[in-house]
């Protein structure tokens, strides 16, 4: 019964995401390791499933162990520069070889439709095809890279007939040049100028981790692309991971969120489009909680944060019509469209003061510094208003206020009109702040 519950309180709350990304167009890539690994028949599952929800996919594989193994068994020595092939006539050939049959490969697993698996019943239409045009990198230190190019130009009008008939595109790591030549192309290079030229909504890249890894092998569950920058300066050897590379250009040309997920964790996708915390790295151009002034349209998320705390005496009861009066003294901290933390400001001009209240932060949020965070934001505000001091009244939290520089005051201490509503019965300490 617990883990039906669980699963009924996860499908209701994946509900607003299945909504929010009905319509959008998403920008998979994966490596060839991705495609070789034994969970990558389940990612296949999860994307039909992506499929089926309405958005709009296209897929880019990468070939380089499948093209490492041709040009062994073809007897030749791989040659390198930046980390790139050096791609002569015969290696050439294994790189068409490989793309081609993991294509192939990638086509029949969405194909499948037999009883009893994920993919019985599926209707999936899946195409490829010339859309990306290439040139020669040319010649870089010296070195001629022969085969070996870069995307010059997506055929974004092409991309997007097939996505409006519903079609799965799978994009392979080769380019065409207009004079019938054919390159090999890195997946990273070619997902992200496909999700540049389509303006798509999501870039989201599979990596052998679980996402982007600090340097002490945490996990970044949510940065900017300006953090990633800060992690390759502390880890160097990020400068040698592809992937990170791709985040790095991604942010560079102005892609707005880019996940890295891992292709190892069965469910992973699903998970981080699915759930608020995800299982991967979200990187942004501007982080995803935001600082906002609170409107009309938000009484239904202060009160889901605030009723549980007044029913247990910690905050002052407060009906939604007062919320809705008083909605543009509140400041909130949305994450991904929640809102997980508020606090308001009630200034009194004529005492140069101002009361800071109803700081609260939804249980699921707590430790993350957002309150202290939140509390910052309305002192600065109160300073930008000429208030000279702010105070709180508390029952449960004045350890916490004091943490944050507040000094207990008398009752006769507070601003004329404040004093005078003074509840009794509740019986609040006070606690007042300088902010000169």
């Amino acid at each position: 019964m617990s883990a039906q519950t669980d699963y009924v309180k996860w499908f209701r709350n994946s509900a607003p995401y299945i909504n929010a990304h009905r319509g959008k167009t998403f920008v998979l890539m994966f490596g060839g390791e991705a495609v070789a690994h034994p969970n990558f028949a389940n990612i296949v599952h999860d994307i039909a499933l992506l499929n089926s929800l309405g958005v709009r996919l296209i897929l880019v594989h990468g070939a380089r162990p499948q093209i490492e193994q041709r040009v062994m068994d073809a007897g030749i020595e791989s040659r390198y520069h930046n980390d790139l092939r050096v791609t002569d006539d015969i290696e050439l050939r294994c790189v068409t070889d490989a793309a081609g049959s993991l294509r192939a490969h990638i086509e029949a697993l969405l194909s499948m439709g037999v009883a009893n698996s994920p993919m019985h019943g599926a209707a999936i239409r899946v195409c490829s095809g010339n859309y990306v045009t290439a040139r020669p990198i040319g010649v870089v230190d010296g070195v001629d890279f022969r085969h070996t190019g870069m995307v010059r130009k997506i055929d974004a009008s092409a991309l997007q007939q097939q996505l409006n008939n519903q079609h799965i595109v799978i994009l392979s790591p080769i380019g065409y040049s207009p004079t019938g030549e054919v390159f090999n192309l890195t997946a990273e290079d070619v997902a992200v100028h496909t999700a540049a030229t389509l303006k798509a909504d999501k870039l989201i890249l599979f990596t052998c981790d679980e996402g982007l890894l600090n340097s002490g092998g945490q996990l970044i569950r949510q940065c900017e692309y300006r953090d990633v920058d800060s992690e390759l300066i502390k880890q160097p050897l990020l400068k040698q991971d592809s992937i990170v590379q791709a985040v790095v250009e991604a942010g560079d040309i102005g892609i707005n969120r880019c996940h890295m997920v891992s292709f190892q964790q069965d469910g992973a996708l699903l998970q981080e489009l699915f759930t608020r915390d995800g299982a991967g790295t979200l990187i942004t151009q501007e982080h995803y909680e935001q600082f906002m002034t609170a409107d009309i349209d938000d009484v239904g998320g202060l009160l889901a944060i605030i009723e549980p705390l007044e029913a247990k005496g910690v905050l002052l009861k407060r009906s939604r019509e007062l919320l809705e009066n008083e909605i543009n003294h509140f400041k909130i901290l949305v994450r991904d469209g929640m809102v997980v933390a508020c606090a308001a400001l009630y200034p009194y001009p004529e005492q140069r003061s101002g009361e800071i209240a109803c700081v609260a932060t939804h249980p699921d949020y707590r430790g993350a510094d957002r309150a202290e965070r939140l509390l910052e934001l309305l002192e600065k505000e109160a300073r930008q208003q000429g208030l000279d001091s702010v105070f709180v009244l508390t029952t449960q939290t004045a350890h916490w206020f004091q943490e944050q520089g507040y000094v207990e005051c008398k009752i006769d201490d507070l601003p004329p009109a404040k004093k005078q509503l003074y509840n009794f019965q509740r019986n609040s300490k006070a606690f007042l702040k300088a902010l000169n």
